[in-house]
């Protein structure tokens, strides 16, 4: 195969990871990132795309090829508020799913959230669930959404909560009534969504903790 990629988020937890296994795989050979940040790596593969995301309109003819990766998100509190988050969260992702699918690329792969549901009271949750609706409603031939829950690794910028978090819910999580919601690393993330991605399927899937990370 050769494939092409489009990563949206490429500088996060997941989307850093994913960048790595897509140039290290042989089945891949373009991928082109879409960021505010440029990356820390150089590959002769990649093709890294900086702009400013309130003007995603100017990258719009680069999300072209064969799978989109979506793996952007923020924090209430790097955002400022639950409304810029949703900005970032929601309204981005959104615009970028809409420009793959006006340049008909076949499979939209997404980073959501354990919990995701347009109805939830959680506006966290309700955003990740809005999104999810709204990109199947979208013109691709496959959909792949994973819903992670509390996310581990390394990060640019240390979220305090997800900090602690990391260290106090894999212990409450050797409960057996609790092991639904462990932790789980951006790595498996990303190397499931390749994985996926790499594998013959049509129609929307939904990977959820138990499917992504076995016992």
């Amino acid at each position: 195969m050769s494939l092409t990629a489009v990563v949206l988020g490429a500088t996060g937890l997941v989307g850093s990871e994913l960048v790595g296994f897509l140039l290290a795989s042989d089945q891949y050979a373009r991928v082109i990132t879409v960021s505010r940040r440029p990356l820390k790596v150089e590959h002769e593969k990649l093709e890294s795309c900086v702009v400013d995301f309130e003007c995603l309109e100017d990258v719009a003819d680069k999300v072209s090829g064969d799978v989109l990766f979506s793996c952007l998100g923020t924090t209430k509190k790097q955002a400022g508020s639950i409304a810029a988050q949703r900005v970032v969260d929601h309204d981005y992702q959104l615009q970028v799913a809409r420009f793959a699918a006006s340049n008909a690329i076949p499979h939209y792969c997404l980073v959501s959230s354990s919990g995701a549901n347009p109805a939830s009271a959680s506006a966290y949750m309700k955003m990740k669930g809005d999104l999810e609706r709204a990109v199947k409603q979208l013109v691709f031939k496959r959909v792949s959404i994973f819903q992670p829950s509390l996310l581990l690794g390394d990060r640019e910028t240390v979220r305090l909560g997800e900090s602690l978090g990391s260290i106090v819910v894999p212990w409450l999580c050797r409960l057996p009534m609790l092991k639904p919601y462990r932790p789980i690393t951006g790595r498996e993330v990303a190397e499931k969504m390749l994985q996926v991605s790499l594998a013959p399927g049509s129609g929307e899937a939904i990977f959820n903790l138990q499917e992504v990370f076995p016992d």
